[in-house]
């Protein structure tokens, strides 16, 4: 099979791209990226996508990056192409923000390609990521302890980017160089062995293939796939325990029963408990020596624990985690017992709108489909974009608010009773409405069944409700 004919595949495979799909290629000028930019002309031109441009990212790291620049600036030129270039001081920025280079870069990248597509008015950015790619990350992550969800790797699709050279091997790439005499740049930093990525690519992969299994890039390339299938029946089954077993009884505040925990199968307790704390932790990383230390407060081992931006105590028979935003050291502020203000305020798509009288935000995040959200929890709802197009509302509880359930419509001062919020709680609940009023979503409680996603190629809105600001 062509190169061209395996993109192809890759593109309708993973649902990528389509005819009316604006793609930029993100072009270093090295052999992967001048590859995909030279298929991806081949199926423009076939009417399989539409190709807007080429976009390029100086990260100052080498005494010839200008060149390579001027070099991609003239390929996509030649092509009659847009160009998007930027230059940012990737050794200056990890100084900065206490980042290795390689993390500093994967940042810079991330944030250029989403400026890019907004340049170019892209849908997606397409990057040359390639099968011995995907092994290579496999093998990194393995070595560091991964679980599934790290051994998952790198997915088709992530985001605004994506990968349609991941189901084709360098092998491909350079045969379809060499057959249409192309020329490509050559980064030095790639033969680099301090770097743990390059020394696995150097040392480790051949000597796999040479003593142990010549097709070892396909093999791993399927242990990725095999765990990006296990990761999503995890998520799905995690997602469907946690709705039925944790109670949100305030904003910032997650409980469930420590027994049911400790019982439930290893992988859903553990990725349970690692999404609970990675919610109140708000956004702060949560390894796994630190979900260890949390389950040992779900086994009684410990009565507490106090993590990175969040408390994990036992009360009684239940586990009660409390997001400890950002601010100055101490124990967290119990919310007000005095009457909570009424509040109804827009919320921008995409957008964030902050609550201080809570210490909580919530947020509005736009993604392509529903393949590339996080799948619901109590922090977080999904709802297809078309449906709240006319805008959105946070506001507080009003009376007489009903909310559609499954069951049908039922009062919302009835939902609060029956799942035991305090009284006191119960005006200080983020509810999420559409412009004429309806309510979407009661955060943490309850999303109305005629706002959940039923085609997960839609394009849909992540609406998310985390904790800011305040002291612990």
């Amino acid at each position: 099979m062509s190169l061209t004919d395996a993109v192809r595949r890759t593109l309708a495979r993973h649902h990528l791209a389509g005819p009316d799909t604006r793609v930029v290629v993100a072009f270093s000028g090295g052999p992967d990226s001048t590859a995909l930019l030279h298929v991806l002309r081949e199926l423009a031109h076939a009417g399989d996508l539409r190709l807007v441009g080429a976009a390029h990212l100086n990260h100052g790291l080498r005494a010839a990056a200008p060149e390579d620049e001027c070099h991609c600036a003239e390929v996509a030129g030649a092509m009659g192409l847009p160009f998007a270039a930027d230059r940012i001081d990737v050794r200056a920025l990890a100084q900065q923000t206490g980042r290795s280079i390689e993390d500093a870069a994967h940042h810079a990248r991330t944030a250029f390609f989403s400026r890019a597509a907004e340049v170019l008015r892209a849908d997606v950015v397409a990057v040359g990521h390639t099968k011995d790619d995907q092994a290579e990350t496999f093998l990194l992550r393995l070595i560091r302890g991964a679980g599934s969800r790290g051994l998952a790797a790198m997915y088709p699709r992530s985001g605004v980017v994506i990968r349609p050279l991941l189901e084709c091997s360098k092998r491909q790439v350079r045969a379809f160089l060499n057959e249409r005499a192309l020329s490509c740049l050559h980064d030095e930093t790639n033969d680099d062995v301090g770097i743990p990525r390059n020394r696995v690519r150097a040392e480790l992969l051949p000597l796999l293939v040479q003593r142990f299994n010549p097709q070892v890039v396909n093999a791993l390339a399927a242990a990725a796939a095999l765990a990006r299938a296990d990761e999503a029946l995890i998520r799905a089954l995690t997602a469907e325990w946690t709705a039925a077993h944790v109670e949100r009884p305030s904003p910032g505040t997650w409980r469930v029963d420590s027994g049911s925990l400790a019982t439930a199968p290893q992988a859903i307790g553990f990725r349970a408990l690692h999404d609970l704390m990675s919610q109140a932790s708000a956004g702060r990383p949560i390894g796994l020596g630190t979900v260890l230390r949390g389950w040992s407060v779900v086994t009684g081992e410990r009565p507490r624990l106090d993590g990175p931006g969040l408390c994990l105590e036992r009360h009684g028979g239940y586990v009660v985690l409390t997001s400890r935003p950002a601010g100055p050291v101490g124990r967290h502020q119990a919310v007000s017992a005095g009457p909570a203000p009424s509040i109804s305020q827009p919320l921008p798509i995409p957008g964030e709108l902050v609550l201080p009288e809570w210490g909580q935000a919530m947020s509005a995040e736009v993604m392509h489909s529903a393949h590339d959200a996080p799948l619901p929890n109590g922090a977080t709802a999904v709802v297809p974009k078309v449906l709240v197009a006319d805008g959105l509302a946070v506001r507080t509880r009003r009376a007489g608010d009903r909310v559609r359930v499954p069951a049908g419509h039922r009062k919302l001062q009835d939902l609060f009773v029956d799942r035991k919020v305090p009284r006191g709680e119960r005006d200080r609940i983020p509810i999420v409405t559409t412009a004429d009023d309806r309510i979407v979503w009661v955060a943490g409680h309850v999303l109305d069944p005629d706002f959940r996603v039923i085609d997960p190629a839609q394009a849909v809105v992540v609406l998310r409700l985390k904790g800011v600001g305040g002291s612990c």
